[in-house]
């Protein structure tokens, strides 16, 4: 126990804390500016088990704010949870770090959680529609989550505990419509704001690991870096009585069928799904027939364990995964994207 020893020091946590930490398994959903954050320091912490999912590969963009990456993985474009899990390997081989490249989805999210069967869910992502899913999900397998965004010189972090505290949908009750909420593409994003977001998540899900949720609050913290002001908004007057989520218990969001199409914050890319996929054609199968099929019509491309890339032209270039998404760099046009892939990829 020695590692950990300045953890044990604290009255807060103490040796049967530490050893309630080191059992414990955390489930990172995200590993961009925030996850970066807050897997280096629960595995600094010596957290059990921590299993990273991520959709995404490292661009030169990232390494502003993502500090698990450097130069290497992005010219490389490695994929973010592979890249996280093999530098956190180097910080702490006490911990078992696993990792998904996939994107979270209502047909993979309950997976994840009855393997895992995690303590807590920890908020990574970067699109609402991914943490209605989660919030969804993390009710319906009474596991608690933590909530985390960070955009421009600000952000916020919620606890949400499933039949203690309010849910995400109490709090915002639907989604912002497109153009209603600054991004990191329209607002930009400083990573002091969002180092100090994941390290209040962090701290969040070590509390409710060692505590255990009987002593969350029904609170939201909020920070505006540049002008060094936090704020707590109180929710104890409970969950919204007709909430869909956590009161009926009606979850929109995990029980979708959508095919969605995703512009990815600050990226300059779209993600789209291929369809009509059989298990037959996926993984390796999927990479190897992509790849001929691309090779066949340009001749930039290249192929990893994880991805075909390929440039096909006008400053676009395809990254296409074994589990059928496709990211189209080069532009914020769904439209447009959806036309590049049915064009090289039918």
């Amino acid at each position: 126990m020695d590692r950990y020893a300045r953890q044990i020091l604290l009255p807060q946590i103490g040796e049967a804390g530490q050893l309630k930490v080191q059992r414990a398994t955390v489930l990172l959903i995200g590993v961009g500016a925030l996850g970066c954050t807050i897997a280096d320091q629960l595995t600094r912490a010596g957290v059990g088990k921590l299993v990273l999912v991520d959709r995404d590969i490292v661009e030169k963009t990232n390494l502003q704010r993502q500090t698990l990456f450097d130069e290497a993985d992005a010219a490389q474009a490695r994929p973010k949870a592979y890249a996280a899990a093999m530098r956190l390997a180097a910080i702490n081989r006490r911990v078992e770090v696993l990792h998904s490249v996939a994107d979270v989805t209502p047909d993979n999210i309950r997976d994840l959680l009855y393997v895992h069967t995690p303590a807590v869910i920890i908020d990574g992502t970067d699109n609402v529609e991914t943490r209605y899913l989660i919030n969804d999900a993390a009710i319906q397998t009474n596991t608690p989550w933590i909530y985390g965004a960070a955009t421009g010189v600000e952000g916020r972090v919620m606890p949400i505990i499933p039949g203690r505290t309010p849910c995400l949908r109490c709090v915002f009750p639907s989604p912002p419509g497109p153009g209603e909420l600054p991004t990191c593409d329209t607002a930009g994003v400083l990573n002091s704001a969002s180092a100090i977001v994941a390290s209040l998540q962090a701290a969040e899900a070590v509390r409710l690991i060692v505590e255990g949720s009987l002593k969350s609050l029904a609170e939201m913290v909020t920070i505006d870096v540049w002008a060094r002001r936090f704020r707590t908004i109180d929710f104890t007057e409970g969950r919204r009585p007709e909430c869909p989520a956590c009161v009926r218990h009606q979850f929109d969001y995990l029980n979708s069928t959508a095919t969605l199409t995703a512009t990815l914050c600050g990226r300059n890319t779209v993600q789209v799904r291929l369809a009509n996929l059989g298990s037959t054609t996926r993984g390796d199968a999927l990479l190897e027939q992509l790849e001929a099929r691309l090779k066949a019509a340009v001749a930039n491309v290249h192929r990893s364990p994880y991805l075909v890339r390929a440039a096909v032209g006008d400053n676009v270039e395809l990254s296409v995964f074994a589990d059928g998404r496709v990211l189209v760099h080069g532009t914020n046009d769904p439209a447009k994207a959806r036309s590049i892939v049915a064009r090289y990829l039918g």
